[in-house]
């Protein structure tokens, strides 16, 4: 009797399917970032206000996490390659979209598609490579997957910097479309279909609708409640905030209570709730959750910074952004070996922690005349820390959880991943907006600037969340107040980047209470 073939059913076709799942996702995390270095050029274009300049980030962030649950369940149902291609084809009509908008309502609008489109994206790919890799090309994997999601991160705001100043901010956006195409091809040729056998064959529709309230509700209380105000509007009237945020958790404890109840009964559910007993997930996803929230707020708010107050173009913030991707890059090679040598564990740990400290050391040495190569160093660690962290924490969220379920709890992660990210983007943008407009009040008063003067130079500089600096830079009659609104730039991004830091030290803390994962090669599912 000959023994069982070792051989991969895939063949090296696994490969390149591994290539295309990470073209895939290039694009989307790109497109979270790539606009951000260009935003100060997309509010002066279109004449944005900071809350819309807030809605056009957070929006592709906040419809990420609002339907992921609901895209993986209907990958586990229909197929997670059929469910990758149509993504894929919304997130090329929608960058048609974005990149053709006249208005901030038509932008803001395309984003949201995009989100759709990205979440069927991003659910779909982590499941299919939980479903196609084992034991050590599992780790090989995650560690491409990982390095993909921290690298063009980065690049993204470099490319974006270089079409706002040499071609247009809307190439950031037509640029999806021939990358896309080339991804379609391979989804065709390479990707295998995969989906959860065990699922029931009808979609959840109810449990869908509370997860998106649930996700959507929450983001939408926390970026407009500087709007309409935390409790009362300006004008007197009740602030609807209150109201959302309310409704977003209870449809969350619904959610939670629904679902658990559905799946003990035999119906269909979105999730399998006893999925949370296991350690690794659970724990994983908090930890997941608080580094996104530092990681896409930190994102947001310093190019702002280095474009408003410190006076890079767009091109220059996006080079000094792009040591982050060469940490990361450079990293990605010695993640695989660092696992087998120390566990998972210990790397996504050490990745955390020195996200945490680039990120404070940036706070801490942050001002008018930092050189560009300290910002660079500061970026170069913390890229390091996302190279290590990022692709090995995902691997431990998903270690325990058996393949057919990988829709799930892949949906799950990027939901908690992405509702990270947008309330990282409203809290720290608002946190940034706030502080800017009220220390710059302070500056202005001190320096005897009339009431009237000094009130509409905070609303211009607040209201465009510090990109129109250089243009008060610019006229010989605003120069002395550009200044002061340079200075409480500094301090304002001083006091966010600590914050983001905080979360990102919470986010080590989190990484305690994992327990130690399997090595690759005693992975239970080979």
């Amino acid at each position: 009797m000959s023994p069982p073939s070792t051989e991969h059913p895939l063949g090296t076709r696994r490969w390149w399917a591994l290539a295309t799942i990470a073209l895939g996702v290039s694009l989307i995390i790109m497109d979270a970032t790539i606009v951000s270095v260009a935003l100060p050029v997309v509010i002066r274009d279109l004449d944005l206000t900071a809350n819309q300049a807030e809605w056009m980030n957070a929006i592709y962030s906040l419809t990420f996490a609002a339907l992921l649950l609901t895209v993986g369940h209907l990958g586990d149902l229909r197929g997670r390659r059929l469910l990758f291609a149509g993504g894929m084809g919304l997130f090329m009509v929608a960058s048609v979209f974005a990149g053709s908008a006249q208005s901030a309502e038509i932008l803001i609008g395309a984003r949201l598609l995009q989100g759709v489109g990205a979440s069927a994206i991003l659910t779909s790919t982590l499941a299919t490579l939980n479903s196609i890799f084992r034991g050590r090309e599992r780790a090989i994997a995650f560690a491409v997957y990982g390095a993909t999601i921290g690298g063009m991160a980065a690049v993204g705001p470099l490319v974006g910097g270089w079409l706002a100043t040499d071609v247009s901010w809307r190439w950031a956006f037509w640029l999806n479309i021939p990358f896309g195409l080339l991804v379609l091809a391979g989804i065709w040729r390479v990707v295998p279909e995969t989906r959860d056998p065990g699922a029931h064959s009808h979609f959840d529709l109810l449990g869908a609708a509370l997860s998106a309230l649930a996700m959507g509700g929450a983001v939408f209380a926390l970026i407009e409640g500087a709007t309409y105000g935390w409790w009362r509007q300006p004008s007197g009237a009740l602030s609807p905030v209150p109201a959302v945020a309310a409704a977003a958790a209870l449809s969350t404890v619904l959610f939670f209570v629904r679902e658990g109840r559905a799946r003990s009964a035999g119906r269909p559910a979105m999730i399998d709730v006893g999925l949370l007993r296991l350690p690794t997930l659970r724990y994983g996803l908090i930890a997941a959750a608080v580094v996104a929230f530092g990681e896409f707020g930190l994102m947001f708010t310093l190019p702002l910074l280095l474009q408003g107050a410190l006076g890079y173009s767009a091109l220059g913030a996006g080079w000094l952004l792009v040591s982050l991707a060469i940490g990361a890059f450079l990293v990605s090679g010695a993640t695989p070996h660092l696992t087998q040598a120390i566990g998972q564990r210990s790397v996504v740990r050490i990745g955390l922690a020195l996200e945490a400290v680039a990120v404070a050391g940036i706070a801490l040495t942050l001002s008018l005349t930092i050189p560009s190569w300290a910002i660079a160093a500061w970026l170069f660690v913390y890229g390091v820390g996302v190279g290590m962290a990022t692709a090995q924490l995902s691997s431990v969220i998903m270690s325990d959880v058996p393949p057919a379920q990988g829709g799930q709890a892949s949906g799950l992660q990027s939901t908690v991943r992405q509702l990270g990210s947008a309330l990282g983007i409203a809290v720290l943008g608002t946190l940034l907006v706030t502080s800017l407009g009220a220390g710059l009040q302070e500056r202005l008063d001190a320096s005897g600037m009339p009431p009237a003067a000094s009130v509409q130079v905070v609303e211009i500089v607040r209201g465009s969340a510090g990109a129109a600096i250089p243009s008060l830079a610019a006229d010989p009659q605003g120069a002395g107040a550009a200044y002061l609104a340079r200075a409480a730039m500094v301090d304002a991004s001083r006091r966010t980047a600590g914050f983001a830091a905080a979360a990102l030290a919470l986010g080590v803390l989190a990484t305690l209470a994992l327990p130690t994962p399997r090595r690759p090669d005693d992975d239970p599912h080979l």
